[in-house]
Order: structure tokens, then C-alpha cells, then sequence
């Protein structure tokens, strides 16, 4: 029988820096992902926005978040002699002077006003635009560059196999001490954490060829994520009522209606995407082996700050694994006991 520290489920955001966090701390471990082309990680942009709100608020812990993960994203580009990090000026246009004024009333760190126009030539800018100083991972470039780098099985774990054991968990002639689930939208069907209220929601996205070329993300409703050779991601919808996670007539609709009012220029659509997403019922990270069943865990649940805060929120699962830590209880699934009992 073939032993490894830990078996991980899913290499989404989640299940990639987690496994990157075990093996830079010397742990063994095997990766099962079923390689889904609908998985919300393979369709998301990447984006880092440290602002959120109408108040342009500083998003939680980011100020300890994300040099962390910049150092993360760097050491990874390193490992697996990829290109994937890119700091980027958000350009906010803003759609009223509401949202311009606001955005000067609430500076921040990471805010300010442009000290001249840009794109006057592309954009649909009567009130103007503001930059905030973000980020995107080019996660097309990361997962499978991880999955191959760690040997990932391309398969379907199936969780009714799992043995659990005094000393751990036995599947398919695999011997570990736990099995992590980072399985995103699959987790309301997991046997050990599908009590837990998942709120899993679909969202749609365009690729689109654009007349210019910028490093700069552009946002005003839809959001344009720069992708090289003037294509650009435009996204994305988000809808808690959904039928299949087939891209929908109505989404795009939408998307292209948001692309009338920013673009004064022709773009041309490449592909439609569609994903659904995980959501906790908390909007925070869930991390940790179950209260009363230690051989099985769980890391999901980043949401749309995954990237920025994936990284950190793996190195405290992994402190916690190695050398009992304590779990921030903000991010702790001991917060759900009740649910998990």
C-alpha cells in the first residue's frame, strides 16, 4: 500500500495552494481532481481588488494577506518556471458622480485619482475613473502547470470507497492520515460536510477581442481582465436561480448590454463561459479536519477574494496540521459544529 501525509480532493484555487503549502512544508501528499471544465477556478479572471463597497473599504486582513501572497505567487512562478502574477491599476469608470465623489471622500493606501485621462479614445467616460492598485493570477497558466508539477490523478474520488482508520484513511490502495475535500461546488454532496449551508451560485463570462491592448483591468459594471493580444475576460453575471451550468442566452445579453455603456469601440466575442461557484454561508473560508471525525477536512469556500486570501488561509491549515496552531475562527469549520454533529 502506497502511503502519503494527506489526500487532497479538487485543485482549484483552494486545492492548489493547499497542496503547495503541504509540499513546501515536506508533506507528501496525492491530488484527486476530476478535471472539470465547468469548476468556478477554471473560469475566474484571477482579480485582486483590495476595495470593496460603496466606501471603497479595505477588504478584510488585506494588508496582511497579500504580501504574503505575492511572496507565494512568486515562489511558485519560480518552482514551476511559469508567469502567472500581474499587479495591475484597476481603472474604475465611474458610473455616476455619486461614485466619483465617494471615491475621493474615502481614500485609502491602495486608491487615487488618475493624474491624467486614458483611453479616450476606447471608453464611454463621462464622469471619469479612478485607480486602485490590484492584481490578477493568471489561473489557466497555474492550475494545470500545478497539477503537473505534483502528478495529479485526473480522476473522481470517490468518497463512499474512503476507509477510515485508527490511523487515518485506506482508498484504493492509498494510506493517509486525512482526507482534505477541496472540492468547491461539490461539497453539498460531500457525506462528512454537506450539512453545512453551501449557497453555490452560477456566473457567466465572455472572452472578447478588443481594438487595443492595456495591462490595465477596466471596470464599470462588467469587469475586463487584460489576457494578452487584445483579448480581454468580460465578467461576470451572478445568479443564485439556475437551471444547468450551460452559458445562457440572458447572460450574455446582460454582459454585452454592460459592454454597450463602457465601449465606444467594436469588440468581437471568442467563447461564452459558465461556472457556479461555492459559497459559505458566512462569505469566509472554511478550514479543518471535521470536530469529531479528524481523518476527514475540508478548505473551500475563498470566494472572490480566493486568490489574495487562499495562500494565507492554507499556510494556517498546514501550521494548524503540523504543529497545532490555532485556526483563525474566523476561517475555523469549528465555527459550524452545531451542523457538523
Amino acid at each position: 500500500m502506497e502511503t502519503v501525509d494527506y489526500i487532497l480532493v479538487g485543485q482549484g484555487v483552494a486545492g492548489t495552494h493547499l497542496g503547495w503549502e503541504m509540499q513546501q512544508a515536506g508533506l507528501k501528499i496525492a491530488v484527486f481532481d476530476d478535471g472539470r471544465a465547468d469548476a468556478a477556478s477554471r473560469l475566474a479572471a484571477g482579480i485582486i481588488n483590495p476595495l470593496s463597497g460603496r466606501k471603497f473599504e479595505v477588504s478584510w486582513l488585506y494588508d496582511l494577506i497579500y504580501p504574503l501572497a505575492v511572496d507565494t505567487y512568486r515562489a511558485m512562478e519560480a518552482a514551476m518556471g511559469i508567469s502567472v502574477f500581474t499587479e495591475r491599476d484597476i481603472w474604475n469608470v465611474w458610473p455616476s458622480e455619486q461614485m466619483r465623489d465617494a471615491f475621493t471622500e474615502y481614500p485609502s493606501p491602495y486608491s487615487e485619482n488618475p493624474a491624467e485621462p486614458r483611453y479616450e479614445a476606447f471608453l464611454k467616460a463621462p464622469y471619469g475613473a479612478g485607480i486602485v492598485k490590484g492584481a490578477n493570477v493568471d489561473l489557466a497558466t497555474l492550475l494545470p502547470a500545478w497539477a503537473s508539477h505534483i502528478g495529479a490523478r485526473r480522476e473522481t474520488l470517490e468518497a463512499s470507497e474512503i476507509r477510515i482508520t485508527d490511523k487515518g484513511v485506506e482508498y484504493r490502495g492509498l494510506q493517509a492520515r486525512a482526507v482534505i475535500f477541496c472540492e468547491g461546488v461539490a461539497s453539498p454532496k460531500n457525506p462528512w460536510f454537506g450539512k453545512l449551508k453551501f449557497h453555490p451560485n452560477k456566473g457567466e463570462a465572455l472572452i472578447i477581442r478588443l481594438p487595443f491592448d492595456t495591462k490595465d483591468i477596466i471596470k464599470k459594471g462588467v469587469t475586463l481582465v487584460p489576457m494578452g493580444d487584445q483579448t480581454f475576460w468580460a465578467g461576470a453575471t451572478f445568479v443564485w436561480d439556475y437551471n444547468n451550468v450551460e452559458p445562457t442566452a440572458d447572460a450574455r445579453a446582460q454582459i454585452e448590454s454592460q459592454l454597450e455603456q463602457l465601449l465606444q469601440v467594436p469588440y468581437e466575442v471568442l467563447s461564452h463561459k459558465a461556472a457556479v461557484r461555492p459559497a459559505g454561508p458566512d462569505r469566509r473560508p472554511m478550514a479543518g479536519l471535521h470536530p469529531r471525525i479528524p481523518q476527514v477536512g475540508i478548505f473551500n469556500g475563498m470566494g472572490s477574494k480566493g486568490c489574495s486570501l487562499a495562500p494565507w488561509a492554507a499556510r494556517k491549515f498546514v501550521g494548524n496540521l503540523l504543529n497545532g496552531e490555532s485556526i483563525p475562527p474566523e476561517i475555523d469549520i469549528k465555527r459550524f459544529f452545531n451542523a457538523l454533529r
